[in-house]
């Protein structure tokens, strides 16, 4: 476990809640690795929420099955981290390097809270196109596949997202010293994890302000009342801004209006990539072949860019998650299987972390 001091700065990073003056750094080499030592939190935190979601409930807050698949995804998400450095990093500082304009003071407060807003304003753009641009949509859908909503969602992440999502960072490389973008990238991420959950149901004025649980359950929502809402990150000013906005109302049911059935980590990330190939030749004309890469997922032939609204399937309330009886063993069999996998991706990080190191420095 984690010394007291360490403890105390971790657990308030996951809330962005350290200031300027604790989490200020002149280099990029002094910023820590907040994301890899937040893993024991997550763990503590899954565990409390069963542990309350069964007192008030009495029952768990997500299902065996699907736990593991969000959690499949996850690990799977992080395996190219395993060789390369972040690519948000590289391009980042590629652009610093070369290109910037000039440099705002690393150890300012204005320059932190600067950042804090253009790197959630930079998530706020991207998470919206994200959603509709159907090539994006393609690999984010991943997140959006469980029909639980539980903190074992908020892992998982799609393989390819990363891929797509540096570019709309690049604008602060202009100005803003990588040392200070990079502890706000982990902020970010890092707030967007305890909010993936049923238990907190609302928190008072913060409801104006920031991203809260009640907010982003919408965001995970098929109701038709919750499609393309609330796409903030840490604030949900920027949703409150530009019209995006949807208060939590009716029940949420959570996962996409057409239900991938499947809890196959390796399905998930790849057949919405096979969809926008088979649809993409199957579609006449060049325009509306490009139109299907980059117009919304919903788009079709004489259509609307994002689709039509009336078109969205209807909730009845009587929707039932995918969830196919296997027997008890199977189960047992499941979570041992999963927990040696997981062993064995710790053993990989472990012993690849002097070589990751060195490819790091040469890159």
């Amino acid at each position: 476990w984690l010394p007291e001091a360490t403890f105390n700065v971790q657990l308030r990073a996951l809330f962005y809640a350290l200031p300027p003056g604790e989490s200020s750094f002149r280099t990029l080499e002094e910023v820590p690795d907040y994301v890899e030592k937040s893993i024991p939190f997550f763990i503590t935190f899954i565990g409390l929420e069963f542990a309350v979601s069964w007192i008030q409930k009495r029952k768990l807050p997500g299902r065996i099955n699907d736990g593991i698949s969000s959690l499949s995804l996850g690990i799977l998400s992080r395996l190219p981290d395993v060789l390369f450095r972040s690519i948000e990093l590289i391009s980042y500082i590629y652009v610093w390097d070369n290109y910037r304009l000039f440099e705002l003071p690393w150890d300012s407060p204005w320059t932190w809270y600067l950042t804090l807003l253009g790197v959630d304003f930079a998530y706020y753009c991207f998470h919206r196109m994200s959603h509709e641009v159907n090539i994006l949509w393609a690999a984010h859908q991943v997140h959006h596949s469980s029909e639980d909503y539980n903190l074992f969602t908020a892992l998982r992440q799609s393989v390819v997202q990363k891929y797509t999502s540096w570019m709309f960072n690049l604008p602060m490389a202009f100005f803003i010293p990588p040392s200070v973008f990079a502890v706000h990238l982990q902020f970010n991420l890092l707030y967007q994890f305890w909010i993936h959950t049923e238990v907190i149901t609302k928190l008072g004025p913060l409801e104006w302000i920031l991203n809260t649980p009640s907010h982003h359950r919408v965001h995970h929502g098929r109701n038709p009342y919750c499609i393309d809402k609330n796409y903030g990150g840490t604030l949900i000013i920027w949703d409150r801004l530009f019209g995006t906005f949807e208060a939590e109302d009716a029940k949420v049911v959570y996962g996409l209006t057409h239900p991938v059935n499947s809890f196959d980590p390796i399905m998930l990330q790849l057949r919405p990539l096979a969809h926008i190939w088979n649809t993409f030749w199957a579609t006449p004309g060049f325009c509306n072949k490009l139109s299907v890469i980059f117009k919304g997922p919903g788009w079709g032939p004489g259509k609307p860019r994002l689709g039509l609204p009336e078109e969205i399937p209807v909730i009845t309330g009587k929707e039932v998650p995918f969830n196919p009886h296997v027997p008890a063993y199977l189960n047992c069999y499941a979570l041992v299987h999963f927990a040696v996998i997981v062993n064995l991706y710790t053993e990989l990080l472990a012993s690849l972390s002097v070589s990751n190191s060195f490819l790091y420095e040469i890159m």
